[in-house]
């Protein structure tokens, strides 16, 4: 009889502790080469909104890590490179690799890692593919892995992590992506992304704005009537964006004559002072405007400016014809705009 009452304790203390086992992830796994070393952990989002520590020892770690569900994290090591994986309570996770080769691990211990570390290989083997082929193969993946946080990873590295985006083919890639996806904060923001960019795509008409010039004068769209209008956004307290003057007192030169095409600036300053100081100190010579509201100002919002510098070429009608254009392209524009001139 006693034997029955331990057996039965037992099993309860077994069933408590598989139960704790349940809340937390056990994370190990070797790195040949990596001696010792550190490795830290952090999630991919805000559903994993902190950093842990993995200490390394003759390439060798273990850690017991508590997410709240299953969540996209990356591992950071000491030479800036970064690897991703998955991670749920009850799981036992898997890293192993060499030092030679942190973009190639391969981790085990649930589907989504399974899955990523497969593909992973399969695109290695492909040897040195081309950007399409890339893409069609990724674009393959994520349509028959609608359910995966793999999936998330790899349209933000193969799709989004570009300089020019195809908003359209990001759109079509996520449509069947399952409802638990779409909902996660990634893609959430994404796609309300890709709704502000539609707003303000090539051949949309830019909405209405007004702002004080450097006199205080309300500057608009009728200000600039029957003319090409290019609007540059930038910031004192930004030096890529100062940088960037340069570029535009080249343009200016061209066009301070040219009665169909004007130049705009809008800072994103805050601050007065440093705002007109930099136009002074840039010779900014052409009409700027500002209503000292940073990020927070409203044609900010409206054309959906994410970063400085940035451009957007307005026709004559208030039509958006082109947006981060580049010098050359901006000359281009200028040549295209003489020729109707002429007409």
């Amino acid at each position: 009889m006693k034997n029955i009452y331990f057996a039965f304790f037992l099993l309860i203390i077994l069933s408590a502790c598989d139960g704790k086992r349940s809340d937390t992830v056990s994370l190990s796994g070797e790195i040949k080469g990596l001696g010792s070393d550190t490795i830290y952990i952090y999630g991919a989002d805000e559903m994993y909104d902190h950093m842990d520590t993995l200490l390394v020892e003759n390439g060798k770690f273990s850690k017991i890590l508590s997410p709240d569900t299953l969540v996209a994290a990356w591992l950071l090591f000491s030479d800036g490179t970064q690897y991703p994986f998955f991670m749920d309570k009850g799981n036992r996770i898997q890293i192993n690799g060499s030092a030679a080769e942190l973009n190639n691990l391969e981790i085990k211990g649930n589907i989504p890692n399974e899955e990523l570390s497969s593909f992973q290989k399969e695109l290695r083997g492909l040897g040195k593919p081309s950007e399409k082929v890339l893409e069609e193969k990724v674009g393959k993946f994520i349509n028959e892995h609608h359910s995966s946080l793999a999936s998330i990873y790899l349209l933000d590295k193969y799709f989004v992590q570009k300089e020019k985006l195809d908003y359209t083919q990001i759109k079509k890639l996520t449509e069947h992506m399952t409802g638990e996806l779409k909902d996660r904060p990634y893609i959430s923001e994404l796609l309300s992304h890709i709704q502000e960019q539609e707003k303000v795509a090539i051949g949309k008409t830019a909405a209405y704005f007004r702002l004080p010039n450097t006199s205080g004068k309300q500057i608009n769209r009728a200000n600039f009537k029957d003319q090409y209008l290019l609007v540059h956004f930038w910031a004192s307290w930004d030096t890529v964006s100062r940088d960037s003057n340069a570029v535009y007192r080249r343009i200016y030169k061209q066009v301070q004559k040219n009665k169909k095409f004007a130049l705009l600036g809008v800072s994103l300053d805050i601050n007065k002072d440093s705002w007109q100081k930099a136009i002074k100190t840039d010779t900014l010579k052409w009409e700027q405007v500002c209503d000292l509201s940073g990020w927070n100002t409203e044609v900010v919002k409206q054309l959906a400016i994410k970063t400085l510098p940035a451009n957007i070429l307005l026709n004559p009608s208030g039509r958006i014809e082109g947006k981060n254009l580049s010098e050359k392209d901006i000359e281009k524009k200028l040549k295209e705009a003489e020729e109707k001139k002429k007409r």
